[in-house]
């Protein structure tokens, strides 16, 4: 599913302050949890466990500004769990030790609890910079108590990467990014969500099936045993939160403790067709809540004093960039790729307006620096898409004829127009797919067979709409649910609000666990501001879960 940030918006706040086998799977179905697969797990996970991992300098493209407490390393995976001394892959792993400093009290010791282990999301995201967060002061007493440990998933990075066209061929702007598409630009998206599909083929071979949330799951069980750790101590942010609760279901017992944050609606029939469109529908409500933030500001943006003026002037922006691309390179779709990120984390919110307001009063710079794409970050942007695309859709069955994409979000974009199409676009490779489907896993489990799961949720979260945590928390029997209510940041622990994060805490140091549903005041909104370079650079375009 879509998301604003190569590391989710957890992930891009924290880089931004650190400047048993279950039943379920279709017979035969590639990756579906089977005998083979559990052996072929057993089996890698007794190597892992004897090799360990051979921590030493990390490299620059793993970890950008990493200090000498940072190592880093690689664990070793089957790519077909099937086939354990078949072809194997590399992921890579970065660890900080804990540093058993009490932050709030110097001369206190504090205990090791093990290993944490953290993914952002996408699929496509890599956690390497976990490493860092000791940094970040809300991150620090579980990084006192813990190993943080982040690693890039298969395909992921230097993980196995996949790719399914050149980088330079990738990032391309201006583009046009129409809300409601003439039966001529449908055409031609298709024929480029076909050639996407064939490239991956072309370029990942055979492989590209091996590419699924089960592996990745699997793969979590490899790097356990290879961190020394009996039972894992996990967070998952937004897509992690997926592959987390499959993990839950296919190997309950080597759970400690687990946290759920902005949770994916699990249920097989959402996976991922359905989620997709529940997205682009919370999508609406959330750039609602946007336009309302703005008006609310007029006297610093002028860009209308009611959330439909504030329409207008975005409406306005993308006539004038469809005739005329702001610095060359800001087209409606770059415009709408970036303010896509608004749903996501409202602390980029005054960068975007100020920058919205800057191109409509004469100035386009402040749009430019917000919007524009990097030819820099091609081959990152390019890896992220191309795993995105082959998880979700070697995942679960996708409709393969375009009269039901057509149909669906013809009707959804009559009433949810923002990010409808867009969605649609991005995800239509999965219709031409060359690689075999999985069935989705059920997930599900049952009374004291799994720790008690803490889930994490905003009630107004865009990307995982808040109906997939309470679905989250019904399959997984004991969990716990706290929701930040009145609230959208996607990717809510370690974050500003401080309610939230003492349940993290109490949960991750002390095994302590509210009432089954608790609930957090909302975070501040932020103040308005007029646009730096700085918020600008903070404020991504869009990308992944």
């Amino acid at each position: 599913m879509r998301a604003a940030a190569l590391y989710s918006a957890a992930g891009t706040l924290l880089l931004t302050t650190l400047a048993a086998a279950p039943a379920g799977g279709a017979a035969g179905s590639p990756g579906a949890p089977g005998t083979a697969e559990l052996r072929g797990t057993e089996v890698a996970v007794a190597r892992a466990r004897a090799a360990g991992i051979d921590f030493g300098a990390c490299s620059p493209a793993d970890v950008p500004k990493a200090t000498s407490t940072v190592r880093c390393g690689t664990v070793t995976v089957p790519l077909d769990y099937a086939h354990p001394d078949g072809a194997q892959i590399k992921l890579t792993v970065s660890r900080t030790p804990a540093t058993q400093k009490d932050p709030r009290n110097s001369k206190r010791r504090v205990p090791r609890e093990g290993a944490l282990v953290y993914n952002p999301g996408g699929p496509g995201a890599s956690g390497m910079f976990f490493a860092l967060v000791g940094r970040v002061p809300v991150w620090q007493r579980l990084a006192a108590a813990y190993d943080m440990v982040g690693y890039s998933p298969r395909g992921v990075g230097r993980s196995a990467p996949l790719s399914c066209e050149d980088p330079k061929s990738f990032v391309r702007s201006p583009t046009a990014s129409p809300t409601h598409p003439s039966e001529a630009y449908k055409r031609q998206r298709i024929a480029q969500a076909r050639a996407y599909a064939r490239g991956c083929a072309r370029r990942s071979g055979s492989k590209l099936r091996f590419y699924t949330s089960l592996n990745n799951a699997r793969d979590l069980d490899v790097l356990r045993a290879a961190l020394g750790e009996d039972r894992l101590t996990f967070m998952g942010a937004s897509y992690g939160t997926y592959f987390g609760a499959l993990y839950a279901a296919m190997f309950p017992s080597h759970v400690r403790r687990m946290v759920l944050d902005s949770a994916v609606d699990p249920a097989p029939d959402k996976i991922w067709y359905r989620n997709n469109l529940d997205q682009s529908a919370a999508f609406e409500e959330r750039w609602a809540d946007f336009r309302d933030w703005i008006a609310r500001h007029d006297d610093v943006y002028r860009l209308g004093d009611t959330p439909e003026k504030v329409q207008r002037s975005y409406d306005t922006a993308r006539e004038r960039l469809a005739g005329k691309a702001a610095g060359g390179k800001v087209g409606p779709g770059q415009l709408q790729s970036a303010f896509l990120s608004a749903g996501y984390n409202d602390s980029y919110w005054p960068g975007q307006a100020g920058a919205l307001s800057a191109y409509l009063h004469g100035d386009a710079k402040p749009l430019v620096r917000l919007a524009a794409p990097s030819a820099a970050s091609a081959a990152e942007a390019e890896n992220l898409n191309a795993v995105y695309t082959t998880v979700e859709c070697n995942d679960a069955p996708w409709p393969t004829d375009w009269k039901v994409w057509d149909r669906d979000n013809t009707r959804l974009a009559r009433v949810a127009p923002f990010e409808t199409w867009d969605n649609a676009w991005m995800n239509l490779p999965c219709a031409y797919w060359p690689a075999p489907r999985q069935q989705p896993l059920d997930v599900r489990t049952g009374r004291g067979e799994l720790p008690p799961v803490l889930i994490l949720a905003a009630e107004r979260d865009a990307a995982t709409p808040y109906p997939g945590a309470l679905e989250m928390n019904r399959r997984l029997a004991g969990s716990v649910l706290v929701t930040e209510r009145d609230a959208g940041t996607h990717g809510i622990g370690g974050g500003p609000n401080k309610c939230v994060d003492g349940h993290v805490d109490a949960y991750l140091l002390e095994g302590r666990v509210p009432g089954r549903r608790a609930s957090c005041a909302p975070h501040q909104l932020p103040a308005a501001a007029r646009p730096t370079k700085e918020s600008q650079r903070n404020s991504p375009g869009s990308g992944r879960r």
